[in-house]
């Protein structure tokens, strides 16, 4: 296919930023590719692969003379990257992120670019608990949702730019939904922050809990609790900055989730078998429904043994 964008240059490559390397060069939808990472360690690596035509730990120099410039680092760090990135950006450049929350990220983005920039800040949903250059693979977003939430302006060279990057998603196998930021914070906390906090913190309960061996629950994890395990091993930095970033829809939902975990232990302590029956019947009905709509994992099926792509 025709480039969608001449220039690339994506800052940070983790997971979601070498699959976003790796689908766009499969796709044809970029022509150069830059990539910028503090590590040098991971620097070394990134050659290695071959991912991009130009590895740099130099953010501004990636940048220079790109049209689309994709910051792939934990939330809290977007502020920095983009400043560090600030003196190499293309005028008229689409500069966009991969953050888990928006609001806090959109704010971060516009304070520290230049002006003459289009800001279009997005969320591919797609994920694994592994990170790192060779975590990667270019089917990650395929049938995935991309949210991004634009400004509200309206003006035609900003929607251009906001219809270019749908087409740079689409392109690389994403559905794409445009959304407000403060929305997608709210929907993001509990449909993400919350499952993940809860994970966490029931690992680190059964680790605590006395009179069971650590060994026994590692030797004894029935499904639900191996889930809880892979999601738990999602990386610290990324997932500390989201709940800091994302802390009042967090705290929102977290209370009504206490709430509704107290009505479930009076309904447990009392015998009330048919409330029980009621919730889990409910909830049932969503489970079919998120695998009905293709949503069942939050990776492609085919992308888990990515020693074969």
């Amino acid at each position: 296919m025709t480039a969608i964008y001449a220039k690339m240059a994506v800052i940070g490559c983790g997971l979601i930023g070498s699959s976003i390397v790796r689908a766009a060069r499969q796709a044809g939808c970029v022509g150069e590719i830059a990539i910028a990472e503090t590590s040098a360690q991971a620097r070394s690596r990134i050659v290695e692969l071959q991912l991009a035509d130009v590895v740099t730990g130099d953010a501004a120099e990636a940048v220079r003379d790109a049209d689309l410039v994709v910051f792939a680092v934990p939330v809290l760090s977007m502020g920095a990257a983009a400043a560090a990135a600030a003196p190499g950006f293309k005028p008229g450049a689409t500069v966009t992120d991969v953050g888990s929350v928006k609001g806090a990220v959109a704010e971060a983005l516009t304070a520290a670019c230049p002006d003459g920039l289009f800001i279009i800040p997005g969320h591919p949903i797609a994920g694994t608990e592994q990170s790192g250059p060779d975590a990667g693979f270019a089917e990650l977003f395929q049938n995935r949702w991309t949210i991004l939430t634009p400004d509200p302006r309206t003006d035609e060279p900003y929607r251009a730019a906001v219809a270019r990057l749908t087409d740079f998603w689409t392109a690389i196998g994403a559905r794409v939904e445009e959304m407000d930021a403060r929305h997608h914070d709210l929907v993001l906390a509990i449909t993400s922050h919350l499952p993940h906090l809860i994970a966490y913190n029931i690992v680190g309960t059964a680790a605590d809990l006395e009179g069971v061996a650590e060994a026994e629950v590692m030797k004894y994890s029935a499904g639900g609790f191996r889930d809880f395990t892979r999601i738990a091993a999602s990386d610290p930095t990324m997932w500390r900055d989201v709940f800091l970033t994302n802390k009042d829809a967090v705290l929102e939902v977290l209370g009504r989730f206490t709430e509704d975990l107290q009505a479930l232990s009076r309904a447990i302590r009392w015998g009330e078998g048919d409330k029980l029956f009621e919730l889990f019947s409910r909830t049932r009905e969503i489970r079919r429904g998120i695998v009905a709509m293709g949503q069942e994992s939050a990776e492609p099926n085919f992308g888990r043994d990515r020693g074969k792509h």
